[in-house]
């Protein structure tokens, strides 16, 4: 087994890659590593540069088409070897020189991951910082993950930890919640050094917002009601049902006294209610069944146990 694995995203970053590769040999050279770098289907000269690095420690996962930062990490991850592994940027934003301090960070100090801090960010303030800032407080609001800084990609992870959690969608940017959800509390950070984009442009924009918002709100349902959806669909729909059922009764009264009620608003609204308030328990049911296989059928429990020792010796 390797000590670490570093994993490099990388979509139309031809110029970067031999300059990322020459800095990644010089900064672990005393470090058993390898490098995986996870090609989203690119479009440019990536793939060919990454073939002339000529090295047996770099290795190229190539994806069929372009599936995203997530899912690439994913495949990354998946082939990763290492004892620890880490996760980098393929742009030359972050720097390879900061990841041994940060793997003697997380080996020594028993991290489950080492996330760094871009003290000094070195992008456009309107595109990057300003929707970064307003990013990071969101989330940290919804997950109750106290990290400063939720976006730097560069961290150092215990190689069971990571390999533990399912990374899909746009869930990139919420890794130390899913980390989190896992039953991981042992997050640090450390500052990080962070470099002007020497070649092409950006990837991110303000139109990845509503997908920000959308994998937030999922981090909301698995942080509360991933283990018990039915205290989530079950009481929305009581509520539901509650205030339909009023609404109802109050309209059969009207009725009673001789109103005339039919094609009222308030009428198709009771009923409405009444059938959604049916259909959220119904399917708080279903998804408490859906998660009773997948824990039954996945071996999977609730809970996760990081270590027992031994209370005399101290041994683990």
């Amino acid at each position: 087994m390797k000590k670490l694995s570093v994993v490099i995203c990388v979509f139309n970053e031809g110029p970067c890659i031999l300059p990322l590769a020459l800095q990644i040999r010089n900064a672990l050279q005393y470090i058993d590593f390898e490098a995986i770098f996870v090609d989203d289907c690119s479009t440019d000269n990536t793939r060919d540069e990454i073939l002339k690095i000529k090295d047996e420690r770099f290795i190229l996962v190539e994806l069929k088409r372009n599936y995203g930062q997530s899912s690439a990490l994913q495949a990354g991850i998946n082939v990763a070897e290492g004892e620890f592994i880490a996760l980098i940027d393929g742009d030359l934003q972050n720097d390879p020189a900061d990841i041994p301090a940060m793997l003697e960070k997380c080996e020594k100090e028993d991290w489950d991951m080492v996330a760094g801090i871009r003290t000094t960010r070195k992008d456009g303030a309107l595109m990057r910082k300003i929707p970064s800032k307003i990013a990071n407080s969101m989330i940290r609001q919804a997950t109750g993950i106290r990290m400063k800084d939720l976006g730097c990609t560069l961290k150092v992870f215990n190689g069971k930890v990571i390999k533990d959690i399912h990374i899909y969608g746009e869930l990139h940017r919420f890794i130390p919640a899913l980390i989190a959800l896992e039953g991981s509390t042992r997050i640090t950070q450390m500052n990080v050094n962070h470099r002007p984009r020497q070649f092409g442009k950006s990837k991110y924009s303000l139109n990845r917002t509503p997908r920000v918002i959308s994998d937030l709100l999922l981090m909301l349902f698995f942080k509360k009601y991933l283990q018990r959806p039915m205290h989530f669909f079950g009481l929305l729909g009581f509520i539901t049902f509650a205030i339909g059922m009023v609404i109802n009764i109050y309209m059969l009264v009207l009725k009673i006294m001789g109103h005339n009620i039919w094609g009222k608003p308030l009428l198709l609204l009771g009923i409405l209610l009444v059938l959604g308030g049916i259909q959220f328990i119904t399917t708080g049911i279903i998804a408490e069944m859906l998660m009773r296989t997948y824990f039954e059928t996945q071996n999977k429990t609730p809970f996760q146990v990081r270590k027992i020792s031994n209370t005399r010796t101290g041994d683990v």
